[in-house]
């Protein structure tokens, strides 16, 4: 098994999460119902950590409760954890091994809180912490880069927010998710291609928003830890108070910017960055509009609703990042340095 295979296996894993964990996830919705739950408290680490950006979003925007993302140190280190009453307390990790996520959720039980974890390990200590688990069944993901893990997260929180909110609208959307992936797979042979235009490449930017705005700190981070390119992520509009200055005449820009309510915006910084600045830009997009300014259009299907745009969205960044690190003469089943599982205090 390698990283490419479990980026080609993502459309079965997702299809299948959704068949087999539909029922749990609902039965866990009805348990945090019968709660007072005021917000949401969310610790993770690296990519997990983007799944709980985009929950920021997901469960802000579509389920009206704020959340909150935890800092682990206060637990670990300063031992000062913060008042979580009526809190719902949700750990994410692929590994269920970090001791700093465990130590959030054992504190939330203490306070009486329910406490989540989505997990692709159930037997793990963070599942052992948790009142709920949700199985992100993905199946053994031997590649250090987490790909199908990350998706699996999304497909989940997606899930719960779809069942906490009683859409039917929203889970007949939810069994779309699979087939949207395979349209993105597609351009696996054109994103190969291309890659090889970014040989050189040391330094880029990744811009977001919305939903995508953890779309845009996953693809960063899956450039950095297999190509070992400098890429800084950043939110479209937090990018235009100071750090587009570092944009001159070819320098790269990637840009994830599906239709929807941020597009406007998104689209007003890229046509800035392509005719005032001429940036290089690579797009993720399913609006002709976005990906008409790109070097590098990598299209995503047009009935995509924005708050799954992530899932297909992220999966054009995989292949990006995978082809980009084979052109770059590395290794893109071990990473230097980076481990499978980092267990952090």
């Amino acid at each position: 098994m390698t990283l490419h295979s479990e980026i080609l296996e993502q459309p079965n894993r997702l299809s299948a999460l959704l068949k087999d964990q539909r029922k749990t996830v609902e039965q866990a919705a009805d348990e945090i119902r019968k709660r007072n739950v005021e917000f949401v408290f969310l610790a993770a680490r690296g990519t997990s950590d983007n799944a709980g950006r985009y929950a920021n979003y997901l469960l802000g925007g579509v389920n009206g409760l704020p959340l909150a993302l935890a800092t682990p140190s206060l637990f670990t280190f300063y031992h000062t954890p913060p008042r979580l009453h009526n809190a719902l307390v949700i750990g994410i990790s692929q590994s269920g091994q970090s001791p700093d996520i465990v130590s959030v959720l054992t504190e939330g039980q203490k306070q009486g809180c329910l406490t989540l974890a989505l997990t692709n390990i159930p037997g793990s200590p963070l599942a052992n912490a948790a009142d709920l688990v949700l199985d992100l069944q993905a199946g053994a993901e031997k590649a250090v880069a987490a790909t199908k893990t990350y998706t699996a997260q999304l497909m989940t929180m997606a899930m719960l927010s779809a069942a906490l909110k009683g859409d039917h609208s929203a889970w007949d959307q939810l069994e779309k998710v699979a087939g949207w992936v395979e349209q993105v797979l597609k351009l696996d042979g054109a994103i190969a291609t291309a890659a090889q235009r970014y040989r050189y490449m040391q330094q880029c930017v990744v811009l977001g928003r919305g939903y995508n705005y953890a779309t845009a700190f996953e693809w960063a981070i899956k450039l950095k830890e297999l190509t070992y390119i400098g890429a800084e992520p950043y939110s479209s509009a937090d990018f235009a108070h100071g750090p587009i200055a570092i944009v001159d005449q070819g320098f790269p820009v990637m840009a994830v910017a599906p239709k929807g309510m941020v597009f406007d915006s998104m689209l007003e910084m890229m046509q800035k960055l392509k005719n005032e600045l001429k940036a290089e830009m690579v797009v993720i997009s399913n609006d002709q509009r976005a990906l008409d300014l790109a070097e590098v259009a990598l299209p995503l299907p047009a009935d995509l609703p924005e708050w799954l745009s992530p899932i297909p969205a992220i999966v054009a960044g995989q292949l990006f990042a995978y082809h980009l690190t084979v052109v770059k003469g590395y290794n893109p089943e071990q990473p230097r340095i980076i481990h499978k599982v980092t267990e952090t205090e």
